[in-house]
């Protein structure tokens, strides 16, 4: 191998030279005040960049100390900082390969640098991979460690072997074994590269496409979430939480007067609640788990509280405060210790993981905390969401793309009621009920109209859930258990026949997915991300029927995501020259920003033309993006813009 340490401009400038496909890596280290603490190397608000290392070619590569505290460091440090930021970067000329590489973007935001595409991570393209026949490489599949090894037949050593419980501020620079560490994250990043493009090339062209056009620059913005986080009120959630503790007090006194301090646990969902509830009182057994034991979820209880209204209706009140205490308990044990737990003391913000590949359809999700289950707007209550506010001075801005996946749905099936809708902006919803009640389109827009909510909720999830293959017994469940509407199973099956009837392509449409992914095996997005359905040839129904709904929603689902994502790497773009434009979150179809008050109305226009733009060719539906602004996210007011 040829790993050297070079220290001087010029040996760092001779080396990058003319090369156009650079791969390269950060070791950090944990500040003073932070080194005690586990994993703070991995935090861009506790840590700084120890030294950087770079590969032009295989068995080749750079180590550049800059903050080792033995055995000297780079000279002339400032003038290689202002180099590599304008040169190398964001040097839209040279493609930058790392290893993770929202990492990577999060310790250079943190010195002000927001990288710039071509960029391609191999954590993303691991992921966009097969590991079998028919499964992808997971996250916990992808990393280096474990990549190598496998692919490439060669043991990486350790992090603790090299470092022996030291910081790597603390190793030798010039030391052969610092060095091979440090070079060789980026030479067998360059390695996974190469084994990765020649592979897709030979199995999933669409999928290279994907990691350099989609996920890479979306793993910078994931970075730059990461590193912005979101502001808490610390206060309204202690006031919150003292409010849950008082609210749940009182609950379990109300429920023990009932049962007799049968013991009922944080979720009245204990073995011994479950006695009282099928041994004692003899309730009927409505639903049962996977191992055939009496279930003692969300919708069990509705099943036994709407039987005991008319077989027992001293036990309605029990059943009402049972679901009242669910309710407080998730609020406390998710929104607000859960969140509390994962407050940073460094900056006083939330800083999610932000994973843009955990889900098989390519939709984001987060975890530490799992911000991407926070309530909805309109649905929230409790007000979770004004936990989140802007400091002062600022305020928040919220971009959401309008039934995005509805609009890819009608691009997909090609009914013309539908495009016509969308090319007019029109209603769907309203549409929809028209078409289901056979009632004048006038008529099903009119919100004084009677049962107007009623019929708009149930349009709602027709809209949403048809387009995924939902049956009359799923649409009778969503409106019962997420709508509260008691709407007969007999009407249920009329609404969906009127449905496909007044949008008769879409059906056309479902039926040829389906039989195409039979065929196949698999399912894909317009732009080629593929999801294989092994169980669609299944004999058992019920996992042949769930690979269908998979071939239908995959497609949609995924090609939204995918729309998100390529508008995402529209606005890393425009970063540069708006860095007072904070990223901080994304969840459902939404982007969340802070920002100066007086830059909301140029903000506003620059993000809308990134998330409204063309995203591929041959895309004809409108797409929308709705502004809102405010100092909390649950106070935003919508914009006209």
């Amino acid at each position: 191998m040829d790993y050297q340490c070079v220290k001087t401009f010029s040996e760092i400038k001779d080396y990058l030279g003319g090369a156009t496909l650079v791969s390269f890596d950060f070791e950090t280290s944990p500040l003073d005040d932070y080194r005690n603490e586990e994993r703070a190397a991995l935090d861009a608000h506790k840590a700084h960049i120890v030294g950087v290392s770079f590969s032009v070619a295989e068995k080749s590569a750079i180590y550049v100390p800059l903050a080792h505290r033995t055995g000297g460091n780079a000279t002339d440090q400032e003038a290689i900082w202002h180099w590599l930021t304008g040169a190398f970067f964001q040097n839209t000329g040279i493609i930058k390969v790392a290893h993770n590489l929202s990492f990577e973007a999060m310790f250079l935001y943190a010195l002000g640098i927001v990288m710039q595409a071509p960029v391609y991570d191999t954590i993303a393209a691991a992921q966009m991979t097969l590991k079998s026949h028919t499964q992808f490489r997971s996250l916990a599949d992808s990393g280096l460690k474990t990549l190598v090894p496998e692919l490439l037949g060669t043991e990486l050593p350790s992090f603790e072997d090299v470092t022996a419980g030291r910081y790597f501020d603390e190793l030798d620079p010039q030391d052969l074994e610092t060095v091979r560490y440090a070079c060789a994250d980026s030479d067998y990043a360059m390695r996974l590269y190469h084994l990765f493009n020649r592979w897709f090339d030979r199995y999933l062209p669409k999928h290279r496409f994907i990691v350099e056009q989609i996920e890479s620059p979306t793993a910078i913005y994931c970075g730059l979430m990461k590193y912005n986080g979101l502001t808490v009120d610390r206060e309204l959630m202690a006031a919150k939480q003292e409010e849950a503790d008082n609210r749940l007090a009182q609950l379990r006194e109300e429920i023990a007067f009932m049962t007799g301090d049968v013991n009922i646990g944080a979720n009245a969902a204990t073995s011994a609640f479950k006695k009282y509830l099928y041994d004692d009182l003899k309730l009927p057994v409505f639903k049962t788990t996977a191992k055939f034991q009496e279930a003692m979820d969300d919708e069990a209880l509705v099943l036994l509280s709407e039987w005991c209204e008319e077989n027992r209706p001293d036990l309605v009140p029990l059943f009402k405060l049972i679901q009242e205490y669910r309710k407080w308990g998730k609020i406390k044990s998710t929104y607000i210790d859960g969140y509390l737990e994962h407050i940073s003391e460094a900056t006083g913000r939330i800083h999610a993981d932000l994973m843009p590949l955990a889900t098989e359809t390519g939709r984001f999700a987060a975890r530490k905390p799992n911000l991407q289950n926070m309530p909805r707007a309109g649905t929230d209550d409790i007000g979770i969401r004004n936990f989140f506010a802007a400091p002062e001075g600022k305020v928040l801005l919220s971009l959401d793309f309008s039934q995005i996946e509805l609009r890819v749905g009608a691009f997909y099936c090609r009914d013309e009621r539908m495009l016509e809708i969308y090319r007019t902006g029109g209603d769907i919803h309203a549409q929809t009920t028209s078409v289901i009640y056979h009632i004048p389109f006038e008529d099903a827009a009119d919100k004084n109209a009677e049962h107007y909510k009623e019929c708009r909720t149930i349009a709602k999830n027709c809209n949403f859930g048809v387009f995924f293959g939902l049956f009359p017994k799923g649409l009778y469940r969503n409106l019962k258990f997420k709508a509260g509407l008691n709407t007969p199973l007999s009407e249920c099956e009329r609404i969906i026949d009127n449905l496909k009837a007044g949008y008769p392509r879409l059906s056309r449409w479902q039926e040829e997915v389906k039989k195409r992914a039979e065929y196949h095996k698999y399912t894909e997005t317009w732009l080629g991300r593929r999801r294989y359905l092994p169980g669609i040839a299944s004999q058992d129904w019920g996992k042949k029927s769930f690979a269908e709904r998979c071939a239908l929603n995959t497609p949609i689902q995924g090609s939204a995501a995918d729309i998100l994502k390529l508008a995402l790497g529209r606005i890393v773009a425009g970063l540069t020259d708006r860095m007072w434009l904070r990223p901080l979150l994304q969840i459902h179809d939404e982007l969340v920003f802070e920002l100066p008050h007086d830059k909301v109305p140029e903000a506003t226009v620059f993000i809308k033309a990134c998330m409204e733009a063309l995203p591929f060719e041959g895309f004809d539906i409108p797409i929308v993006a709705e502004a809102a602004t405010g100092p909390r996210f649950g106070e935003l007011k919508e914009l006209e813009v």
